[in-house]
């Protein structure tokens, strides 16, 4: 099964290099060009095989989200040339992911099953159940890794270490909670429920910007608005379109990224089915069919579009 798992470009003018956990991402001084491969990670942890089309439809569904939020906050994105590859500011990443919440599911659940009721210094109310829709939504950070595992982080916490100052992070909070209200609003028009969803922010010449991705199945969970209420109170899962999906098959097989565990075999039906989803995802929430990027001189079309995007820029 044809993907693209990872990139090795060597560019004129290229200034470094970084390969995260699903982007290859190439820097040329302030500007970065980066190339959405198809791997996948769960539990912080890469998995061996990558899913057909799976970056096209993350580097996809992000700029169109990039677009329709620029209002709130000024993003990294100049352009997004190839279904792939997106170039833009680099900027200086602030050491921490918001993330927030509007329903108790994913993480959130898991910690609130095994008996928490404070989750990054917020406190979250007696007898809820999976799924439920929470008061409002919450804000519970993590601390960003540049190896191993994000760690759960408070508010408080934050500034009381220094890692972001007063100043910054009430703003940070404040695009966060926009950023949501505006994806929940989006995803409402598309059948779906915007449930929980991160955003990072970086700073350029003293400028915040809203940098990576937003509102992918990567970064978000979603479930279908249509019957919702009724699954709530038959106790019974809710229909989603998330990578949640992918960190149950995990955990079912005996993995959830801890030390001595083996990640359970990916055969060709389960990646073809992880591929499914995400293609369902895109259409979905687009409203469009999903236009398959052709593989053949895939890393080639690749190394061209940032070739002639970057040098443009230098012109």
């Amino acid at each position: 099964m044809e993907a693209i798992k990872e990139t090795n470009f060597s560019f004129a003018g290229q200034t470094g290099f970084y390969r995260g956990k699903v982007r290859d991402v190439y820097f040329f001084g302030d500007k970065l060009a980066i190339v959405a491969t198809d791997r996948i990670s769960a539990f912080d942890v890469v998995l061996p095989r990558a899913i057909p089309y799976k970056g096209q439809v993350l580097n996809q569904i992000a700029s169109l989200n990039l677009k329709a939020t620029s209002d709130i906050v000024p993003n990294w994105v100049i352009s997004s040339p190839d279904p792939n590859v997106t170039i833009g500011l680099r900027c200086e990443p602030f050491k921490v992911e918001m993330v927030i919440r509007g329903y108790l599911a994913g993480h959130a659940w898991r910690e609130y099953k095994a008996g928490k009721r404070i989750l990054c210094g917020v406190t979250l109310p007696e007898g809820l159940k999976e799924n439920d829709k929470l008061p409002q939504p919450i804000i519970t950070p993590t601390t960003k890794a540049d190896e191993g595992h994000d760690e759960d982080i408070s508010r408080e916490e934050i500034l009381a270490k220094g890692i972001v100052t007063e100043e910054d992070y009430l703003n940070l909070e404040k695009y966060t909670q926009a950023l949501f209200a505006r994806g929940t609003d989006l995803a409402a028009q598309r059948g779906l429920i915007l449930v929980d969803t991160k955003y990072e922010f970086g700073k350029q010449n003293g400028q915040i910007f809203l940098i990576d991705e937003i509102h992918t199945p990567d970064s978000s969970r979603y479930f279908y608005s249509e019957g919702y209420k009724e699954r709530q109170e038959r106790g019974e899962p809710q229909k989603q379109l998330s990578k949640e999906f992918v960190r149950q098959w995990l955990i079912e097989n005996g993995f959830q990224g801890q030390d001595g565990q083996q990640i359970p075999e990916m055969t060709d039906e389960v990646i073809e089915n992880i591929s499914k989803r995400y293609i369902e995802l895109f259409e979905v929430f687009t409203g469009h069919s999903f236009v398959k990027s052709d593989y053949k001189q895939a890393l080639e079309r690749i190394a061209q579009s940032v070739e002639q995007n970057i040098f443009s820029l230098k012109d």
